[in-house]
């Protein structure tokens, strides 16, 4: 019996293999999008995940403005911050966000999908958001995914 095979593998910085991958967010909604995109970043559809390690992928994100949510959470919806001031609690809509630029407000939300601590921020400098079709990252030839056919 060969018991090298049955040694459980963790990769480290140097031996995670990382690709770019391409998202079409047009119609898709937010925090399905959100979601799948958390889990492309952390790596977790790898047979190789290990949860210590940024072993994921680096995911560009375009069309990234026409996203949708259903009922009347573009308005409805509060992301609340908080500058450090007294009285100084700032309430935001994503309609409100949207308007300021499209990439506030999937990063906030991938964010929160995310680890809370050094992981997490490393992670969440491999997400690349773009409001347009066009994008500088074709030198990493990067491969157009369907999230949907993601397990």
């Amino acid at each position: 019996m060969d018991t090298l095979s049955y040694k459980t593998i963790s990769v480290n910085k140097a031996t995670a293999q990382k690709e770019w991958v391409v998202i079409d967010a047009e119609g898709k909604r937010l925090g399905r999008l959100a979601s799948e995109v958390a889990k492309i970043l952390r790596g977790k559809y790898k047979p190789t995940f290990t949860p210590h390690v940024d072993c994921g992928d680096n995911v560009i994100l375009i069309n990234a403005d026409k996203i949708v949510l259903t009922g009347k959470k573009m308005t409805d919806r509060v992301y609340l911050r908080y500058t450090g001031y007294p009285g100084g609690q700032r309430a935001l809509s994503p309609a409100d966000m949207l308007a300021k630029g499209a990439d506030r407000l999937l990063e906030k939300v991938v964010k929160g999908m995310l680890p809370k601590n050094k992981l997490g921020a490393a992670i969440l400098k491999n997400l690349y958001v773009y409001e347009g079709t066009e994008h500088p990252h074709q030198a990493q030839t990067p491969k157009l995914i369907d999230i949907n056919s993601l397990k």
